[in-house]
């Protein structure tokens, strides 16, 4: 009885355990993240109050680029590539960020889990289940006078957008047009 209770209960914890089980790693269709070596050239963007300089970028397909993040506003500020319609949905997770007390102005607190206590996590989307967190691949938050990097491999031509989605920044006029050409 002790053997077969322990297989069962092995058996569980494998089926629970497996890859089929798990999580998906959110894949993007316009590329991945890369190391910063691997980089095939560095585009400075600066991040003014309700800006980005320069507003549009062109990169070619199987390109490489290493995003220099300069952060001169006054504000938290985001950079994050997408299409629109990602960023209409980071924009809802953002704001719940925000509802939270989790994102600030200036910048990002670390959410203790009495503080998340009922907090409707199953709609925050697939970065925020098990904890609030901003750790997207394809994001990175810079907090007022500091430097970030993103490095991104672009696999195909398409048109994208580069945006901060902190709670009416977008809104605001925080977006520029990313083009990927063959």
């Amino acid at each position: 009885m002790f053997m077969r209770k322990t297989l069962v209960a092995v058996a569980c914890l494998l089926a629970l355990t497996s890859p089929a089980w798990a999580a998906p790693a959110h894949t993007y269709d316009f590329g991945q993240p890369a190391p910063a070596v691997k980089a095939t050239r560095s585009i400075e963007v600066v991040m003014g109050d309700m800006s980005f300089n320069p507003g549009t970028i062109e990169i070619k397909a199987g390109e490489t680029v290493r995003f220099v993040l300069v952060n001169k506003g006054q504000l938290l500020h985001e950079f994050n590539l997408g299409d629109a319609s990602m960023h209409a949905r980071h924009q809802q997770e953002m704001l719940q960020m925000q509802q939270s007390g989790m994102l600030t102005p200036t910048g990002m607190k670390e959410m203790d889990h009495g503080a998340m206590a009922g907090m409707d996590h199953g709609s925050m989307g697939h970065h925020m289940k098990g904890g609030m967190k901003h750790d997207d691949p394809n994001s990175v938050l810079v907090e007022p006078g500091k430097t970030a990097e993103l490095t991104w491999s672009f696999t195909q031509a398409t048109t994208l957008e580069f945006a901060c989605n902190i709670p009416g920044h977008y809104q605001a006029g925080m977006v520029g047009k990313l083009t990927v050409s063959q």
